[in-house]
């Protein structure tokens, strides 16, 4: 009987079941959108119990659709946005507050009042992390400081912090009748509460923040069996958590150091992989666990992290309606030759690598009676292409690797002009593998390591395949005058918030 692994891919704006087969293909896959909550600008929050909700949704249709029940599923991964962050009830899984989104700016005072104390870089050594708004720790110390009740419930062990794997393995797992409260290393590595070398809460950080440890999951790696699950995948073991960006580097096959991945998503992540060792970037980049498989050494990767990308497409669509749908925006862009010197630089939430600018905020510049929305939508494109070339370049200074390809994946991929752009941008080739969702796949990849479905990671190595290669063909001059005007365009962006 043919069996196969299932993986939930919790995302910033949906949640997804796929299921995948010996070769890492895709048998059905289901899909769930759920609700953005902006209560106030730079504030960013979920519906955790939608969230929920819609993943036991997305895994009943899956099924249903290829005509499988949970008992032909030998394991389930999760994957996840990570750095969002939620407190619950351990006792009635009811969250205390919104889940607070990685985009969210809320703790931008918390963060400039440590750094004043301490600088920016005060955590790097420990966590591989600039001090940020990015990231879980001092989202949750807002919490905790801000919703009644909830650091009490903290210190006693009656609420639960996580981020969304968390969150989904608890519930998956029993939720308040014995749900395992658990994150793996690469989601702990985001929260700046975890030391990179020891893989263990930090003490030091935590009194610094005011974090109760009593709140905390059980570290664990990216691929052992947890535990099984129940509901509606009834006795299927969870056997691996990645975050998101982590999944998608494991789902390419970048197993040996030097080999580098970037993610169009709602935002664009780029990592490589650096070995069994973390390594300290000097130029704007984080250190961050890639994965740690079982018992074998952990392994690191160095990132460059966007927070606006597929993002800005849904912000056209939603906020000034110039497209009916996100996947209109390729059309629009080649209604004209070119970006008529107009550049977008999308900093809704400042910017992060390799600026770490809290303080930035979104621009549009070069505006003349001539440009139209095909430009805007053209400038759009390419400031996703801009700000991927800026985290490389930082990346090639920081390892001393050039890199001589791109893998790519994630939902933008399937934009050939953005494509072609970012190649020509890159002045490298740009390949787009056969099976695009390796955020998913490499969650499932996790997990079928870890019951034996797949044997090594020679097996993931072989089942990589391209789909798909774009050759830069853009004269050197214009690539250079292109990027000068977009890093004239980011200057424009910085300390807009006073």
């Amino acid at each position: 009987m043919t069996k196969y692994v299932g993986a939930i891919d919790q995302g910033t704006t949906s949640s997804r079941f796929i299921v995948f087969d010996r070769k890492g293909e895709i048998i059905s896959l289901a899909q769930k959108e759920h609700e953005q909550i902006y209560p106030k600008p730079g504030w960013v929050e979920h519906d955790a119990t939608e969230i929920w909700r819609n993943t036991t949704a997305v895994i009943g249709e899956a099924l249903r659709k290829a005509g499988l029940t949970a008992s032909d599923l030998v394991a389930v991964g999760i994957t996840n946005q990570r750095e969002t962050t939620l407190l619950w009830d351990r006792h009635t899984g009811v969250p205390l507050y919104n889940a607070l989104v990685w985009q969210d700016t809320r703790v931008d005072q918390l963060v400039a009042g440590l750094e004043r104390e301490g600088g920016k870089d005060r955590l790097r050594a420990k966590t591989g992390l600039p001090l940020a708004s990015y990231f879980s720790g001092l989202k949750l110390k807002w919490i905790l400081d801000n919703v009644p009740g909830a650091r009490e419930k903290a210190e006693a062990g009656d609420a639960i912090f996580g981020n969304m794997d968390t969150w989904i393995v608890w519930n998956l797992t029993g939720g308040p009748d014995g749900g395992l409260h658990i994150t793996d290393v690469t989601n702990a590595s985001r929260t700046q509460l975890m030391n990179i070398e020891t893989l263990e809460w930090d003490d030091e950080i935590l009194d610094l923040f005011d974090i109760p440890k009593a709140a905390l999951p059980k570290i664990v790696s990216s691929s052992e069996v947890y535990g099984e699950a129940k509901g509606v995948l009834a006795g299927v073991p969870v056997a691996g958590i990645l975050g998101d960006q982590q999944a998608a580097l494991v789902g390419q096959a970048c197993f040996k150091p030097g080999e580098a991945k970037n993610t169009y998503g709602t935002g664009c992540f780029t990592l490589i992989n650096t070995g069994d060792k973390p390594f300290p970037s000097n130029y704007g980049l984080i250190t961050t666990v890639a994965y740690k498989l079982g018992d074998a050494p952990t392994v690191y990767a160095l990132e460059g992290s966007i927070a606006i990308t597929g993002a800005l497409v849904q912000w056209l669509r939603d906020n000034l309606g110039i497209i009916e749908k996100s996947s209109d925006i390729e059309q629009l862009a080649r209604s004209v030759p070119d970006n008529g010197d107009v550049y977008f630089v999308p900093a809704f939430s400042g910017l992060y690598a390799p600026h770490w600018k809290e303080s930035a905020r979104g621009v549009i510049c070069g505006l003349t009676r001539f440009a139209n929305k095909g430009q805007i939508a053209r400038a759009a494109l390419e400031a996703t292409a801009y700000q991927t070339r800026e985290v490389l370049e930082a990346m090639e200074k920081d390892s001393k690797i050039a890199i001589k390809e791109l893998r790519t994946d994630g939902g933008m991929v399937a934009n050939e002009l953005l494509m072609q752009f970012q190649s020509d941008i890159l002045d490298v080739p740009v390949v787009r593998p056969k099976v695009t969702e390796t955020t998913a796949l490499g969650a499932a990849y996790a997990a079928g390591l870890a019951t034996g479905y797949w044997k090594s990671t020679d097996d993931l190595v072989h089942n990589w395949g391209v789909d798909k290669r774009w050759h830069p063909n853009m004269p050197a001059t214009e690539r250079e005058r292109l990027f000068s005007s977009w890093n004239k365009a980011v200057t424009r962006s910085l300390d807009w918030v006073e």
